[in-house]
């Protein structure tokens, strides 16, 4: 048997000089490199924005249970101005939970003065995750009053 090799060239000379492919790499590579360079430049979201969306995803997702009021706390942080905590507990599926919720960009819809020891509220959580909950969104108040 004589050996006859046929030989298969991976890149093809003809392909190589071939302008569509040449277009193509350029184009892609552009496109990677300027969606890579919004990404990076993108600004972090404020803890104010990132606990908004956090609300709103609540109330679409949220499930209700029955809830009390333990404490509305004026907590100073820093010198800037104080936050306003709503401390309540509720149960699900027999755990207790202890929560708390900044309420201080709430206040508009929350009359502070009226929350005291023991106020029924209404409170929407996370069904896979019921430690996640709120009282007051900007959308719906569990407040009973």
């Amino acid at each position: 048997m004589s050996g006859s090799c046929r030989c298969v060239r991976l890149f093809p000379s003809d392909s190589i000089m071939n302008p569509l492919r040449l277009v193509i790499l350029i184009l892609g590579g552009t496109g990677i490199a300027a969606s890579a360079y919004f990404l990076m430049r993108r600004k972090p979201k404020s803890p104010e924005e990132l606990e908004r969306k956090r609300r709103e995803w609540l109330d679409n997702v949220g499930r209700i249970t029955d809830g009390t009021v333990i404490d509305v706390q004026e907590l100073r942080l820093d010198d800037q101005h104080p936050s306003t905590m709503l401390i309540f507990q509720y149960d699900v599926a027999g755990v207790s939970y202890e929560a708390s919720q900044d309420v201080t960009y709430l206040r508009q819809w929350v009359n502070l003065h009226s929350c005291r020891l023991g106020l029924p509220t209404s409170v929407k959580y996370d069904p896979q995750n019921p430690g996640n909950s709120l009282v007051v969104s900007e959308r719906w108040i569990g407040l009973r009053q």
